[in-house]
């Protein structure tokens, strides 16, 4: 095993930004776990934070798509805007200042925030002047007004500190020191969903053999369990699942997927329908697609772990269960081998979200990659960099490998990046300008079409950008959230047919189907200090994941830490958080994986049951 983890000078720092930052979001909201539902409310808790937002800073963090943002959202923005600074607000008022004596009359400043891109309403001038007039002659002395304004926040920024530090059951519940990048639990990264119980059998029990030192009170002592796991780094490669003699003598079928990041945290991607005419030995692969060209440099995703669920195809989720799933790992190939019977599955792709996390969006504020150019003769082309995108990005729609794009996958990718499908009419219309082959567009085709988009705008670059970061791009053209994947189908005795498929009831049939696979492959703790909740932890080949069964009649509220925890890495994004876990539901709870593969890492995770309030 490795040796303990000590805390770096730049861990502190991050320590303290998170502790900055969890301050000025409990000045707004009474939890870490509450979502920021308005542009407003995104507004006030960036002051908090010192920032001082303007209408265009709010508008590039909410879109017109946005819904909600969380803790972690608002983390990755404070790290991209600048704190507000005196000497900047004083340079910003001194060039109003026509007579060089510190003063401005409302008037003026009234006509400079009332006009331009940016213009404040009347109730936002009030609320500014109310506290700017510090002489009451209808004149703004700005210096001091400056320095209000920023020893003002700095106060808040003190008391929500000190609030913080006061209230243990607070600070328990909503601070810990955050040692990866913030995810947004999500649906179908496994983190987070409730599912009701279908059942109503008790889980079988394991005997408690270690309580949390960290909480104080005996309550509390008495309502944790510990569970300490050690992996070696040679436990994967001694349950390797071997090729089955005379693989390259199976019927084989592949196709070809992609994981994306969504804007609030969760991971979604295409689902798949298998159809086997007869009973037959099967060997079933997933794994990173890499769109490198160079084999010294692989693609910066081949390290994001992937899986396969094998679900029965019945009408309703109901009908459906659990026939199998990708345990074994051998590389970037995540392998299952066995035998399925004649009939019809659902294959649904899962990746737990440990390595494929939002990126800081810093990348917003760099100079974009260039996508169009004009000729020497005027004319409008796409650059070299882009087009090396398009044809990546052609690759992965192509969901079969034939090299062309049919009518169905093209719409797979205009749903994705548009939210609206191409209709057989307007397919007819393709043909006719652009390269098709077998009523299905070539590579040449799909160049041709996006270059008539950027035609069409005067050479505006702004669609293009919509279509790439739908897809996982960003705007320096690396791919950072996505994961493009393959799937492998080997079987001895018949052809297995493929196809993809966008299930209505998708994410909870993934969610259904990971949350068996946890319970049935492990038993129960119950937590004690708490009727009727119990812990599932389920030590896979390559991964530990956990799962919290409330079978009581009232919300919970659990808090885990995983600060003992050795080359670790959680799909939460944090090493202590907590989980509100509704009356008679299940929710996984995390998924951890090691960070460096190469080493021993030990999973020591503390779950703590919160007091009701």
């Amino acid at each position: 095993m490795s040796g303990q983890w000590t805390p770096t000078a730049a861990d502190k720092e991050d320590e303290a930004f998170y502790m900055q930052c969890r301050a000025s979001y409990l000045a707004v909201f009474k939890s870490s776990l509450a979502n920021i539902a308005s542009k407003q409310q995104l507004c006030r808790v960036l002051q908090q934070a010192g920032r001082n937002p303007s209408h265009a800073t709010l508008n590039k963090y909410w879109t017109p798509r946005t819904t909600k943002l969380n803790f972690d959202d608002f983390c990755d923005i404070v790290k991209c805007e600048r704190k507000m600074d005196e000497n900047e607000l004083m340079g910003i008022f001194t060039k109003m200042d026509v007579k060089g004596d510190g003063y401005i009359k409302h008037s003026e400043l009234e006509r400079v925030l009332t006009s331009g891109g940016e213009a404040m309403t009347s109730e936002e001038l009030e609320a500014i002047f109310a506290l700017a007039d510090i002489n009451r002659d209808g004149k703004l002395f700005y210096p001091e007004f400056c320095r209000l304004l920023v020893s003002t926040v700095e106060q808040c920024q003190m008391a929500a500190l000190e609030r913080l530090e006061a209230d243990t059951k607070l600070k328990r519940q909503n601070f810990g020191s955050q040692s990866y990048s913030p995810l947004k639990p999500s649906v179908s990264s496994g983190a987070g969903a409730p599912e009701p119980f279908q059942d109503n059998s008790e889980p079988t029990l394991k005997k408690d053999h270690k309580s949390s030192s960290r909480p104080s009170s005996a309550r509390s002592r008495r309502s944790s369990l510990s569970n300490p796991i050690t992996m070696t780094c040679s436990s994967t490669k001694s349950t390797k699942v071997p090729e089955p003699p005379g693989l390259q003598n199976w019927h084989h079928s592949f196709i070809k997927g992609s994981f994306f990041l969504e804007e609030d945290g969760s991971i979604t991607s295409l689902q798949y329908y298998l159809h086997l005419p007869k009973t037959t030995s099967v060997y079933l692969t997933i794994q990173p697609l890499d769109l490198s060209h160079r084999p010294d440099k692989p693609s910066s995703w081949m390290t994001v772990d992937t899986a396969l669920f094998v679900m029965s195809a019945g009408e309703t989720k109901e009908d459906s269960a659990l026939i199998c799933f990708t345990e074994s790992k051998d590389k970037e190939k995540y392998v299952w081998k066995g035998e399925l019977n004649a009939g019809n599955y659902h294959l649904l792709p899962f990746s737990t979200g440990c390595k494929l996390k939002r990126k800081s969006r810093k990348s917003l504020s760099s100079k974009p990659v260039e996508l169009v150019y004009r000729t020497d003769t005027g004319e409008l082309d796409l650059t070299r960099e882009l087009r090396e995108v398009l044809s990546d990005i052609f690759e992965v729609i192509d969901l079969d490998g034939n090299g062309l794009i049919s009518l169905e996958e093209y719409n797979f990718f205009e749903m994705r990046t548009s939210g609206e499908k191409c209709d057989k009419d307007a397919w007819a219309i393709c043909k006719e300008n652009f390269d098709m082959r077998k009523n299905q567009l070539t590579r040449q085709g799909f160049m041709e079409l996006n270059l008539m988009e950027a035609t069409e705008k005067d050479g505006d670059p702004e669609d293009l950008w919509l279509t790439l970061e739908a897809m996982g791009y960003n705007r320096g053209l690396d791919l950072v959230e996505a994961c493009p994947f393959q799937i492998d189908i080997h079987c001895e005795d018949c052809q297995p047919s493929l196809k993809p498929i966008s299930l209505g009831f998708g994410p909870k049939l993934l969610n259904q189907a990971l949350q068996k696979s946890i319970t049935t492959r492990t038993g129960a703790k119950m937590l004690r200090g708490g009727d009727n909740v119990f812990v599932y932890t389920c030590k896979g080949d390559h991964r530990i994941s956990s799962l919290i069964a409330n079978k009581s009649n009232q919300k919970v509220t659990i808090h885990v830490s995983n600060e003992h925890s050795v080359n670790c890495c959680s799909s939460r994004g944090m090493t202590v958080f907590a989980v509100e876990v509704p009356a008679r539901t299940k929710m996984v709870c995390q998924h951890v994986l090691p960070i460096n593969e190469t080493q021993d890492w030990t999973y020591n995770c503390v779950e703590t049951m919160m007091p009701i309030t």
